[in-house]
């Protein structure tokens, strides 16, 4: 028994200690019995998250199977099996079609154990995000979803994260919770990067709900249009490391987030900003200086600001040489500010900068030569400056690192205040890929010191004042250009034919000597602009076969001869074609046929001041996107073209000079709704002025000169409105001759500016429209040499902006209206040959357009500045004076009568009794007598006198 006893003791000794093992064995295995089901209930939840989402590459076609922790984009926990990482983030490898779409399914609540999720860089536009309160995302939650204004969230099922440290809802629809994001927020105590940018958050809270952010170390709230200023609990947050607040339409002074000089000195003492390494508040509209930032950025003992960004706002004031102190600064953005004053030479002391964007303020002086210590810099842009003085070869000298230099003004004034003064023997320790130097002195020569410029990408030295010719060195160098620019400068000879471009690549020769055949490069040039040079000879027949890639074209102002090539037609990429001003001829072949089914993308078309004969090709129609067709003088016949019918977009149609017959089409006025400008001067147009052109409500210029136009002007014409009102018309740049102020003249940048009516030259019958008259901002009309008849309009005072008026060589009679006087701007009247009559108005503009010719042959004239006298004048001659001033000189006649009168009185009184009588009769009186006489003698001298000075000044002698 005792045996049995003890054998069944130690069975039962083993069972017990196997039930141990066992269950240590559950506990450290994450009790296994248990898990087949947290796992099975993971797998469904991520299949029906699947089934929520648009995923047209197939990037979860891995999710199947059992183990769903080998599905892409899942991470198990080693030690558990639990899902506790999911990251379906779209990379750059996945293409457009790789981003996922589709609904966020609130299956994600049934992973439990879940604590990084990023669906970031998808396109999950408009979708809501399920409150996710139950998961333990103690790491990471980043959506990055883009905004869509159909769907909005709020962001009250984060309160519940408190382990949470990264969330990242960029992009994401959170309007509805502008009102409260920071105080929700704020109950993350762990969280250490909060990404919101392009929430819709239209509220940034002046102060903060709690303390709880002090972990916070990267701050990312851009481009949500918050229109505050600064906060001031911004720079309080002592752990920061990333602010940016770019593109949120602040305001204000930066000061603004330091309340007072107190607490400014104190960031300073505390370090609060020590930590900061990157600071970006650009695309704002934050005034101010930045003094006092700066000198509490590099306040601290080793600053650790690396990126400081503060472009695209109105910050002014000079740039201090606490800058210097900012030792571990990488990035400098300061472009488009009101920056003034020169760059501080502690400049120098950044020893770690990289890039320095300086471009777009109002800066001056010199550049220092500290600039040259910088031998990390990689890029510098200091354009659109007025800088001034030398350049050497010190400033660059130790730039070993620089790849980018930009020094430029648009500009083209001579006024040039910096000069490169550089040695051609120097070479330079860099190896630039963008230089680009514009509006300074780098001449005379093509600067030698690019020589060794091998990895140039983008060259630009426009305006330089270079002469000469390109040297063989240049081409040697097999550069693969994205951008060649030589303009404005005073190069000559041929250009090597041997340059080599990049795909897309921009080629600007404009207003140089080059000269010889047209140069033709490799078909990767998309811009070829050689306007304005002494290039002779055919285009290359086959310039569209070799050049396939061009979409701008510009040859004009040259002495190319020929005709239009017919391969230019196969540039279906095309959009702009300029060949005015040369000696083109022949006809103008089909080039714009229908390549198929696909419209020609042509939407600018200059052919003018040329030779080309015949007519207007009918495939002009297909050009259903142009919007400036330039035809004039050439020797072009037929009627108006109608397959201009089909260019619906267009807005400015130049036939004049031409050999156009027939009507002007009345469909001009519906099928061409946004016409700004109609010229068909000069050509053999005859009928009316069709009435439907007054509903063209944007036309600004109106030339229909020189034709033989019949009929009546449409008193319609008062209705285009574009000449009656200021409007915001678009500005554009586009060189057309017209005539104002009696000579035809060029305009190409004011263009837009000019509002003029002119009719001249035709054989228009009946009177001048009263409503013309409604058109208060018509600069220019000119009727002359028609057979108008009836009365100038009495409202013509009216137009008020109107500098050039021609009525010349018509029948009009009448008088001239008074209210002309009061036409300001008037600088040119011409209505000479008419029957006008009566007085000629004087005063205001009219009194220093006192050429007698402007009233010529209008016999019954009178008045000042033509010789005849009205009825009434005096006989003296007309001098130079007004209405007022004739009633001064009759007001002073008058006077001079009542004078002589009581001269003649008075003497015939004193002189028959003072003199008969009391001079005989008493001495004493005789003697009084004399003193009276005496004393109105010199009163009389002294009244008429005055009245001569008076006299004299009235009448400017």
């Amino acid at each position: 028994m005792i045996y049995q006893f003890s054998n069944s003791g130690t069975n039962m000794a083993t069972t017990i200690a196997s039930v141990h093992l066992l269950f240590l064995v559950i506990m450290t295995s994450g009790l296994p019995f248990h898990k087949a089901a947290g796992i099975e209930t993971e797998k469904v939840a991520l299949l029906k998250f699947k089934q929520g989402l648009l995923d047209p590459s197939h990037r979860l076609s891995s999710w199947v199977g059992d183990d769903c922790c080998k599905w892409r984009g899942v991470v198990c926990s080693n030690r558990s099996g639990h899902v506790i990482k999911l990251n379906l983030r779209s990379l750059e490898d996945d293409g457009i079609d790789g981003k996922f779409g589709g609904e966020i399914s609130h299956s994600l609540l049934d992973l439990k154990y879940l604590n990084y999720l990023d669906l970031s860089m998808n396109n999950f536009e408009g979708t809501k995000i399920p409150k996710l309160i139950y998961l333990d995302l103690k790491q990471y939650f980043d959506l990055n979803a883009y905004s869509d204004e159909s769907s909005q969230n709020d962001l009250q099922w984060i309160s519940g994260l408190y382990s949470l440290r990264h969330l990242n809802l960029e992009g994401t629809n959170l309007s509805r919770a502008s009102a409260y994001w920071l105080q929700t927020v704020s109950m993350l105590p762990s969280l250490s990067e909060l990404h919101l940018s392009s929430c819709g958050l239209s509220l940034l809270p002046p102060s903060l709900p709690s303390s709880n952010l002090t972990s916070l170390s990267v701050l990312v709230l851009s481009n949500n249009g918050f229109n505050s200023t600064i906060p001031q609990w911004l720079f309080q947050l002592r752990n920061l490391v990333h602010i940016d607040l770019s593109f949120d339409k602040l305001g204000g002074s930066i000061l603004d987030a330091f309340p007072n000089r107190t607490s400014l000195e104190k960031l300073k003492k505390m370090g609060s900003l020590c930590k900061l390494k990157t600071l970006i508040l650009s695309q704002n509209d934050l005034n101010g200086e930045i003094t006092e930032l700066i000198d509490v950025l590099s306040g601290c003992n080793n600053s650790s600001l690396e990126h400081l960004n503060l472009g695209f706002n109105k910050l002014g004031g000079v740039l201090p040489n606490s800058i210097g102190n900012l030792y571990n600064l990488q990035s400098l953005l300061l472009w488009d500010n009101l920056f003034v004053g020169s760059i501080p030479n502690s400049i120098g002391n950044l020893s770690n900068l990289k890039e320095l964007y300086l471009s777009n303020n109002q800066m001056s002086g010199t550049i220092p030569v500290t600039l040259g210590q910088l031998n990390e810099l990689v890029a510098v842009d200091m354009s659109e400056n007025s800088w001034a003085g030398v350049l050497t070869k010190s400033h660059f000298s130790n730039l070993k690192n620089l790849k980018e230099l930009a020094i430029f003004k648009f500009s083209l004034l001579p006024d040039q205040t910096l000069v490169f003064n550089i040695s051609s023997e120097w070479i330079p320790p860099f190896k630039l890929k963008y230089l680009s130097l514009r509006s300074c002195i780098v001449g005379p020569k093509f600067p030698a010191w690019l020589r060794n410029q091998n990895e140039l990408n983008t060259l630009i030295l426009r305006n330089t004042q270079i002469s000469g010719t390109i040297p063989d060195w240049f081409s040697q160098l097999d550069l693969e250009l994205d951008q060649l620019d030589l303009g404005y400068n005073q190069l000559s000879g041929r250009i090597p034919n041997s340059l080599k471009f990049s795909s897309q690549s921009s080629v600007y020769l404009i207003r140089n000597h080059f000269s010889g055949s047209l140069p033709l490069w490799s078909s990767n040039v998309s811009t070829l602009n050689l306007r304005n040079n002494s290039f002779s000879g055919p285009i290359p027949w086959d310039i569209g076969e070799r050049m396939p890639m061009l979409t701008e074209l510009d040859l004009s102002h040259n002495f190319l001869t020929g005709t239009l090539p017919a391969s230019i037609g196969n540039l279906f990429g095309l959009m702009t074609l300029y060949v005015s001003n040369n000696y083109l001829s022949g006809e103008i072949p089909e080039l714009w046929e229908l390549w198929d089914g696909v419209p020609n993308l042509l939407v600018h078309v200059d052919l003018s001041n040329n030779n080309f004969s015949g007519k207007l090709p009918t495939s002009v129609g297909s050009l259903t996107v142009l919007i400036f067709l330039f035809l004039s003088n050439n020797h072009l016949s037929g009627e108006f073209p109608s397959a201009l019918q089909n260019c619906t977009y267009l807005r400015i149609l130049d036939l004049g000079g031409n050999r156009f017959s027939g009507n002007i089409p009345a469909w001009i006025g519906q099928t061409m709704p946004s016409l700004w400008i109609l010229r068909s001067r000069s050509n053999l147009f005859n009928g009316s002025i069709p009435s439907q052109l007054c509903s063209l409500s944007s036309l600004h210029i109106l030339d229909l000169a020189q034709n033989n136009l019949s009929g009546s002007i449409p008193s319609c014409l008062g209705n285009l409105s574009a000449m009656a009102s200021e409007i915001e018309l678009f500005r554009f740049e586009s060189e057309l001759m017209v005539l104002t102020k009696g000579r035809e003249d060029s305009y190409r940048n004011i263009l837009y500016l000019v509002n003029s009516i002119d009719l001249s030259n035709n054989t228009l019958s009946g009177g001048v429209p009263e409503g013309l008259t409604n058109l208060s901002f018509l600069g220019t009309l000119n009727l002359s040499i028609n057979h108008l008849t009836g009365k100038i309009p009495e409202k013509i005072g009216s137009l008020q902006r109107l500098e050039t008026l021609d009525l010349s060589r018509n029948q009009l009679s009448g008088p001239i209206p008074a209210g002309m006087a009061s036409l300001t701007f008037l600088n040119h009247l011409n209505l000479s040959h008419n029957n006008l009559s009566g007085r000629i108005p004087t005063g205001n503009q009219l009194q220093a357009l006192d050429d007698p010719s402007i009233y010529r042959d209008n016999p019954a004239l009178c008045g000042r500045p033509i010789t005849a006298k009205c009825p009434g004048d005096d006989e003296t001659p007309n001098r130079p004076g007004g209405d007022d001033q004739d009633e001064d000189e009759d007001g002073a006649k008058v006077e001079m009568k009542w004078f002589y009168y009581m001269s003649m009185g008075t003497g015939f009184v004193v002189g028959f009794w003072g003199v008969c009588g009391t001079l005989l009769i008493k001495e004493s009186w005789r003697n009084a007598y004399f003193r009276l006489v005496y004393d109105i003698k010199e009163w009389l001298l002294l009244v008429i006198q005055l009245n001569l000075a008076r006299l004299q000044r009235k009448l400017n002698l």
